[in-house]
């Protein structure tokens, strides 16, 4: 890690999540482009959940205390002026954005984690990618993962990243050999996730529909 990339500490749950959804080589998602953005809205659904500045109130999220001094304060606002509660898996849904996601890994690029490379095709189409740049603040985000995967003590943003990867299908791809039962147990009640998969067995079900 160079003096100018941040630790691990220092990411948010959005920004660990897409350092593990990419792949370190060629910058491409590891997952197709409706997993990718449902599990980041995932993910800032549980950092906001993280700061104390949402809760999930029965069947419904609900923004709670002051505005949280986040990028994901729009959010947020979002959720505190809706005039009517909604589930957590209908808030993963408006919360996709592809504008989100490019901002987001704008924001890794622009700490000197990952590279911005731009590919123009025929002069008219442009595809961004995102390869990596600093394995240091991703490494340490495995072996924090893989120690509570093997049963050391886990903090709730650790927890969190491990749900989300999940939910995302990509935990298993990381980390092969983890104890199904020890993923159970530490992913247990962790609504965001939850809400990802809800969200994700709605879209596949929408796309089976659309293809008959």
């Amino acid at each position: 890690m160079t003096a100018e990339t941040p630790n691990a500490d220092k990411l948010n749950l959005p920004q660990a999540f897409l350092l593990l959804a990419t792949n370190d080589k060629d910058g491409e998602p590891e997952v197709p482009q409706s997993v990718l953005r449902a599990a980041l809205a995932g993910a800032i659904l549980a950092e906001l959940d993280l700061l104390g500045a949402i809760q999930l109130q029965g069947k419904y999220v609900r923004a709670t205390g002051a505005p949280p001094e986040t990028d994901f304060r729009h959010q947020w606002e979002a959720i505190h002026d809706k005039s009517r509660p909604h589930s957590p898996r209908r808030w993963v849904s408006m919360l996709e954005s592809r504008a989100e996601l490019h901002r987001i890994y704008e924001e890794t690029a622009a700490l000197g984690i990952v590279n911005h490379v731009g590919e123009r095709h025929l002069g008219l189409f442009r595809t961004t990618r995102y390869p990596e740049k600093d394995h240091a603040p991703e490494g340490a985000l495995i072996k924090r993962i893989e120690a509570a995967l093997n049963g050391a003590p886990s903090d709730a943003k650790t927890t969190a990243l491990i749900g989300l990867l999940q939910a995302a299908g990509l935990l298993e791809k990381h980390f092969p050999t983890a104890d199904p039962s020890r993923v159970r147990e530490l992913t247990y009640g962790h609504w965001p996730s939850r809400a990802v998969v809800d969200e994700l067995r709605m879209i596949r079900l929408a796309e089976s529909e659309a293809a008959t």
